[in-house]
């Protein structure tokens, strides 16, 4: 897709988009033997490089600029809905900027942020369909940073979802740009939304809490229950085949690639995991990812994990731009045929782990690519886990709540106070 390019040289545009017509002005002007002394008032007039220079037009190719399309968001608790909606804006373009709106603006607009920026900004900068990124981007659309995006950035088309996207004063974010005539709209992704994964992780501590050996809201429970939890925290997301395939690279190794194999649960997955990607892929030539199964995560992690059921996980690992291929349901133990059937030559796995290694008879996982020397440790380069974001989901909305509950004891007082003097 591009748009055509505009030149400021109007004649030199005319005698390209009509080359017939002028074509035909020049031979008539040579066969009717026009003289110099016809254009004395201009100058001798240039047929021959008239001639020379439309003959250079009808073989060039049209220049094209490429059309550049920006799209914004918080990007907190960052999702396969996220990735599928900057699918869809790339999709409307050849160029994806990315604005990701400040730690302020969220604060002012919808509360603190459970993301920082700098986490926010490696998983939008993660993803395969994005070009640039700007950071600190305004919530709302004002003029002058619409200006700067179609001057500056040279942005032709602002692209937002179809859900209502309203400022506290109840406007339009992006009423400027639609006004402008550069507002395209774009698909949401039913199904999932920060707003439920936050809403997940909640109800699966409201169920836990009193279970376990110290009321955590992350302790372990037995398998009645996990399974009991379980069933609430399904999600509404209905995958697809297509959907996989929209997120795939659809390209194999090359025969004599380098393949390197990661695997893990990749739950919630946050700026750690787009990091560790990113480190195992400049290993090799291919990264091959294994996700775990839900019910491995389960024993491996108890409750309230997996938050995010396995296709879901596997959506935002394939959306990864250090990722080539995943294996959806991926074995616990690496095996030998497992090595064998994907020609993997590197295992690696992060030192920044969540598994249970206590649970009696467990046994190494990465035993046989040790034992062929074919296994790394890799220096996780965050310490963020899955646990560390959901607890900060949680202390969140219990600030939130203790704010809540203390404004409505001031509200309180304050109406009994006032009913007590009306009273007097």
């Amino acid at each position: 897709m591009a748009m055509e390019y505009e030149s400021n040289n109007w004649i030199w545009e005319w005698m390209y988009n009509t080359p017939h017509l002028f074509g035909g002005l020049m031979l008539t002007a040579a066969l009717l033997g026009f003289s110099t002394s016809y254009f004395g008032g201009i100058g001798n007039f240039p047929v021959s490089y008239a001639w020379s220079n439309l003959g250079f037009l009808l073989k060039k190719k049209r220049e094209k600029r490429r059309v550049r399309v920006y799209m914004d968001g918080c990007f907190d608790l960052m999702h396969y809905g996220h990735a599928n909606a900057l699918r869809q804006a790339k999709a409307l373009g050849d160029e994806l900027v990315v604005g990701v709106v400040s730690d302020e603006e969220i604060i002012a607009n919808k509360g603190p942020p459970i993301l920082s920026m700098e986490e926010r900004l490696a998983l939008v900068s993660g993803l395969k369909w994005v070009d640039q990124v700007i950071a600190n981007a305004p919530y709302a659309i004002t003029e002058e940073f619409m200006n700067s995006l179609f001057n500056e950035h040279k942005i032709d088309y602002v692209i937002h979802g179809d859900d209502p996207c309203l400022l506290p004063d109840g406007s339009d974010a992006y009423a400027l740009a639609k006004i402008a005539g550069r507002y395209k709209q774009i698909k949401r992704t039913e199904g999932v939304s920060s707003t439920d994964i936050v809403g997940r992780i909640l109800s699966s501590v409201n169920d836990n809490k009193g279970v376990g050996d110290n009321n955590t809201t992350l302790s372990k429970v037995d398998s009645g229950k996990r399974r009991q939890l379980q069933r609430g925290q399904l999600s509404q997301f209905l995958p697809t085949s297509r959907r996989i395939v929209q997120f795939s690279n659809g390209k194999g190794p090359g025969p004599n690639a380098r393949i390197v194999y990661i695997d893990g649960a990749f739950d919630l997955f946050h700026a750690g995991h787009v990091e560790i990607l990113k480190k195992a892929r400049q290993l090799g030539d291919f990264l091959l990812v294994g996700i775990y199964p839900d019910y491995i995560v389960s024993e491996q992690r108890g409750m309230p994990y997996p938050v995010m059921h396995l296709l879901e996980r596997t959506l935002s690992v394939l959306a990864c731009r250090y990722v080539d291929e995943v294996i959806i349901g991926a074995p616990w133990e690496v095996t030998k045929d497992m090595i064998t059937t994907f020609n993997i030559s590197l295992v690696v796995h992060g030192t920044v782990a969540e598994s249970n290694s206590s649970l009696p008879g467990e046994t190494d996982p990465y035993a046989i690519p040790k034992s062929m020397g074919i296994f790394r440790l890799l220096e996780s380069p965050k310490s963020i886990t899955t646990s560390s974001v959901a607890q900060r989901i949680v202390t969140n909305h219990e600030v939130y709540m203790k704010r809540n509950a203390k404004k409505l004891q001031s509200e309180k007082k304050y109406y009994e106070e006032k009913a007590y003097v009306a009273g007097d």
